[in-house]
């Protein structure tokens, strides 16, 4: 495969990692339509220093150098922490409102899993699966103005309460419907963007099921 086509390979990368389609990407950091990114894929343009800063704006844990020449890592937190993650033994409701107050018993190392900011524990219902005790969630901390519609969040709200839940737009300006994955026994919860105090994406997530 030619070089120009390693653009899209890296560019595809970090679309992947964002959980999104190529044209809600496009749109996302700022494009009026995908069409610009599918000229990478089709090899006729590289990636632009524009369109560089655009990713990096929005997603400050992509390596800007990385998206331009390939050289490093996708992901500057693999650069500065080696992907070494706080492990806190104890739950996010807990943890997130008053995290200064708390230390980290270990650090864990997980090749597969990077660009967290923490480890902690979860034992609510409306997003697990039935045969789970506990799930261990991985978060990163999120822009309040760069949340991705369809991913998980561990919200923590101005009343110091904790949810963790799908993120899906609603038709009204600022608002959010909160999708849990009982929906049989959760309904869905209506949330306006003022109401978060803090926002932390589930990167990755394990289930430790009950025996």
């Amino acid at each position: 495969m030619t070089n120009k086509y390693a653009n899209w390979e890296r560019l595809e990368s970090v679309i992947r990692w964002a959980n999104m389609t190529t044209n809600y990407f496009a749109v996302h950091i700022g494009l009026n339509r995908g069409e610009n990114l599918y000229h990478i894929k089709r090899g006729n343009y590289g990636i632009s220093f524009d369109l560089a800063d655009r990713i990096v704006k929005h997603f400050p844990e992509i390596n800007r150098s990385w998206l331009l020449t390939g050289a490093g890592t996708m992901l500057k937190d693999e650069i500065a922490e080696g992907n070494y993650i706080a492990y806190y033994n104890d739950e996010v409701e807990n943890i997130l409102p008053r995290l200064r107050k708390f230390k980290p018993v270990a650090n864990a190392y997980i090749p597969s899993v990077s660009g967290c900011d923490l480890v902690a524990r979860s034992y609510a219902r409306a997003m697990s699966a039935p045969t789970c005790a506990v799930t261990e969630l991985f978060l990163k901390r999120a822009d309040l103005d760069n949340i991705i519609q369809g991913n998980e969040y561990v919200l923590v709200l101005k009343d110091k309460s904790v949810i963790w839940r799908k993120m899906r737009l609603t038709r009204k300006k600022g608002e959010w419907r909160l999708v849990a994955r009982n929906r049989d026994d959760f309904e869905d919860i209506l949330l306006e963007h003022k109401n978060i105090d803090q926002a932390w994406r589930v990167i990755a997530k394990t289930a430790i099921m009950s025996s």
